[in-house]
């Protein structure tokens, strides 16, 4: 017996029995299966593309980085339609493709690697999409032209076209053991015979000093590849400036021996050190095989160290048999043009990882912020009580400390007090040198015993978690609207909301600037000191209080000034004179 099928469904050849499936239930596995094979084509690409790499490798020049930063001057979109730029760089049969940028102020901040092999021209065209694909301009750049190791920075003007493009172009990795090029084992390491920083010569205010890194050899490297083999290379970062080096392969214990220049820019940049491995997973994933920042203001010249690599977070040590760098750097900087620096605004890394949503980052920032909250709180309490001569010795001592030191001060002494904290530090880490103590700069979580860490991880469980960031969320909000109502309290006091207090304020402020007039300064504060001091002895009964917050706290904040707010009345008032005559009116009726 044969049924005929009812529309809208399909007979599903697969199914071992006669079955009747819906077309829309067909169509969507035949668009799964689509978004498969279109996947499965980009892998394979991806794949023949490295492979291909992997076969040419042997036979390329330099690593080509380039980062395109912005353009400017571009002309307006042939059409009004368009959803933005993008670049292409073409080096050889090489070719990538850039983001989409607003065409007002197009900005991408986005890095390339090509190969060099043969062609040294590097072609990069400007492109409008839109409702059509339209050429905006191109430039080429002459890579034979540019100096290796090295980080150019530059604007590119456009040809068959209107403007410019700010890239910075560096040809890596054109050291090789083959080259026969010294290293630092036949020429001496340091940049001591250098005289162009020396503190008296003030001719280029850009450059502050230079740095001379030596990558030595690396040990204990992990192998997570699928060879068991790691391909290692180092990648160096002082700001914008990149360099790479040439790639060592089979071996977990690779020996470079490449020496790099930096000019530097600021002396209290980091110097950033990257270990990667040269494998297809890692590429994909973009993992290392350690990391390293080391601050230029912490170098020893000429010193030959081994440095511990850290993960991607660079807080604890990385995977392997403890993976390090051996290192040899020296900097020489001018102190002149280095103070002058750190007074101008910070160069901005161009080309940044986006920020991740970290919670235990939010979690610590958070009970610090309420450490921070208790810690005012409880100066503010210790503050109060001493006026209230719960300690007589103790308020004595501060009154006579407060008479003395109002007495003799004067204006010159301001910038001094700011030492105290200074003064207290040098002579506490002085006192323990003599003591042969060491002063913890950082508690690292690996000081602490494994016991200690286990029974610290079984008392937070995720009942006292979940209670501890309730109080930490409750105690800052609680610090916030406090804060922000002390603000908006002053805001209102100073637009009359309350004209009464408002007055009030701008009479004190006006007799204030009398008495700083006539009065000097210092007979204020002791005055004021002796008030303060004295108003428990006159009134034992006092409450404990802040005077300015106090006056504060009458002048309504925002919250308040909403609950105030009149509501319109439907009906509108009538006056007397209005109503005895509706009265009128309605007797005469």
């Amino acid at each position: 017996m044969s049924f005929a099928v009812p529309d809208g469904l399909v007979m599903d050849p697969l199914a071992p029995t006669a079955l009747a499936v819906s077309t829309e239930f067909m169509e969507r596995i035949g668009s799964g299966l689509t978004l498969l094979r279109d996947h499965g084509k980009k892998v394979q690409k991806f794949v023949f593309k490295n492979r291909r790499r992997d076969i040419l490798r042997k036979s390329w020049n330099s690593i080509v980085n380039v980062v395109l930063i912005e353009a400017k001057d571009l002309p307006d979109g042939p059409n009004n339609g368009s959803s933005g730029l993008y670049c292409k760089f073409k080096l050889g049969n090489e070719s990538h493709k850039s983001k989409l940028a607003i065409p007002k102020k197009p900005t991408w901040c986005e890095r390339f690697n090509l190969y060099l092999y043969d062609d040294n021209n590097l072609e990069v065209t400007v492109w409008c999409k839109g409702k059509q694909k339209n050429f905006m301009g191109r430039c080429i750049i002459d890579l034979s032209n540019l100096e290796k190791e090295k980080t150019h920075d530059f604007w590119h003007d456009l040809e068959c076209g209107f403007g410019s493009l700010h890239l910075l172009v560096t040809l890596s990795g054109s050291i090789r053991p083959t080259d026969n090029i010294p290293t630092t084992q036949s020429t001496p390491h340091g940049v001591h015979s250098d005289d162009q920083y020396i503190w008296y010569k003030l001719s280029n205010w850009s450059e502050v000093g230079k740095l001379l890194v030596t990558v030595h050899s690396a040990k204990g490297l992990s192998c997570l590849g699928i060879s068991g083999k790691v391909d290692a290379y180092c990648v160096l970062e002082l700001d914008n400036c990149r360099v790479q080096t040439h790639t060592v392969r089979g071996t977990s214990e690779p020996n470079w021996n490449n020496t790099y220049s930096f000019i530097v820019n600021d002396i209290t940049s980091t110097l950033d050190i990257s270990v990667y491995n040269e494998s297809l997973i890692n590429t994909m994933k973009g993992e290392t095989l350690g990391k390293l920042s080391i601050p230029l203001l912490r170098i020893e010249n000429d010193e030959m160290k081994w440095y511990a690599l850290k993960d991607r977070s660079k807080k604890s040590s990385a995977k392997g048999n403890c993976p390090r760098l051996l290192l040899q750097m020296s900097v020489i900087w001018n102190p002149i043009k280095a103070t002058f620096r750190v007074l101008n605004p910070k160069e901005t890394k161009y080309v940044q990882k986006p920020a991740k949503f970290n919670i235990p980052l939010i979690y610590s920032n958070l009970k610090f912020i309420k450490e921070l909250f208790n810690a005012l709180y409880i100066t503010n309490e210790h503050y109060k009580r001493v006026f209230e001569w719960d300690n007589r010795e103790k308020s004595a001592t501060a009154l006579v400390i407060w008479l003395v030191f109002w007495y003799f001060f004067n204006l010159w002494m301001t910038p001094l007090l700011l030492l105290i904290p200074f003064l207290h530090q040098w002579i506490s880490q002085r006192y323990f040198n003599k003591n042969n103590s060491l002063v913890p700069l950082y508690h690292s979580d690996e000081d602490v015993s494994d016991e200690e860490l286990e029974s610290h991880k079984d008392d937070k469980t995720l009942k006292t978690r979940i209670y501890g960031l309730q109080d930490l969320t409750f105690t800052i909000k609680n610090s916030i609207d406090y804060m922000v109502s002390v603000f908006e309290r002053i805001k209102n006091l100073t637009n009359f909301t309350v004209p009464y207090l408002t007055y009030l304020a701008i009479s004190v402020l006006i007799l204030s600037s009398v008495a700083f007039y006539f009065i000097p300064v210092k007979y204020l504060f002791m005055a004021l000191g002796i008030y303060k001091f004295t108003r428990k002895l006159l009134n034992p009964k006092r409450v404990p209080n802040n005077d300015l917050l106090d006056f504060i706290s009458r002048v309504p904040d925002n919250e308040i000034l909403k609950q105030w707010r009149e509501l319109k009345v439907p009906e509108p008032n009538l006056s007397r004179s209005g109503s005895t005559r509706k009265k009128e009116v309605q007797e005469e009726n």
